[in-house]
């Protein structure tokens, strides 16, 4: 006999699925069961999931279609069904699932331009931090300057691409005239971030995104900087660090040798 979370269960995988019959039990206000209301009920659900699909990812679904984004999203949705009620959360799977899905293959760059939506989603709606003033960092002997690990702002995220996905994006959001785009140009690395109220967007010179994503994942700055000079030789630290301060993006440092300085 099933339990109420057996029928939960059972519910939520006959939403998603066509070829799945409306749940044992479920009937409709005449106390009768209804197929026919169960239907429409699990179209809009799908159809739902699927806008909030389009929303997040614009610039894929312009690139695709919207016969191609339907048919695709659709699959997704009964591949990956919401493991949250916030809607906000849905879709961080769908890049990934993207660069699985066979027919897309021809737009090698896609499930690029699809990462990079959604670190503009994540962006978007990632916490408040104030940015620390440029002259913050000089207030730390030099000396001390490598070991300090740098705290960022919650929003930031890095995108890196063998396409120029910078390009690519900006030539197909609302409100942008499309450009030509060539496609065999050198990659792009992105820094993605929300340092006052609007996403910007910066293209990052060689090895910079290296280096910033050492910082995210903690390593103090001479680490992060070996990440960023294995990927770019002539990495530059002080220009990227000089970058990153002007973008807002760091929010406050540790030091070993120092309290720690969080921005007010």
């Amino acid at each position: 006999m099933h339990g109420f979370a057996d029928r939960q269960a059972d519910f939520a995988r006959a939403i998603l699925d066509p070829q799945k019959l409306a749940p044992s039990g479920l009937v409709g206000p005449d106390g009768r069961p209804s197929a026919k209301r169960f239907a429409v009920y699990r179209n809009n659900v799908v159809v739902g999931l699927i806008e909030t699909l389009k929303a997040a990812y614009p610039v894929v679904h312009r690139l695709v279609g919207e016969e191609f984004f339907i048919a695709m999203a659709r699959l997704y949705v009964m591949a990956e069904p919401p493991a949250s009620p916030i809607m906000l959360d849905y879709g961080a799977g769908f890049p990934a699932f993207i660069a699985r899905f066979e027919p897309a293959t021809v737009l090698a760059y896609l499930p690029d331009v699809a990462r990079f939506e959604r670190a503009w989603v994540e962006a978007y709606h990632a916490a408040e931090a104030s940015p620390l003033p440029p002259s913050a960092l000089g207030h730390v002997p030099p000396g001390d300057v490598p070991t300090i690990r740098l705290v960022l702002h919650p929003s930031v995220r890095i995108v890196r691409s063998a396409f120029p996905i910078v390009g690519i994006w900006q030539a197909n959001i609302d409100g942008i005239e499309a450009v030509q785009i060539d496609l065999d140009d050198r990659g792009e690395d992105a820094l993605v971030a929300r340092p006052e109220a609007e996403v910007e967007i910066r293209r990052l010179p060689g090895g910079a995104a290296a280096f910033i994503e050492a910082l995210r994942a903690g390593s103090p700055i001479v680490d992060a900087m070996k990440e960023g000079l294995l990927v770019n030789p002539r990495f530059d630290l002080a220009s990227t660090l000089r970058g990153m301060i002007e973008a807002g993006v760091i929010v406050g440092y540790d030091m070993q040798s120092a309290p720690s300085m969080e921005a007010a």
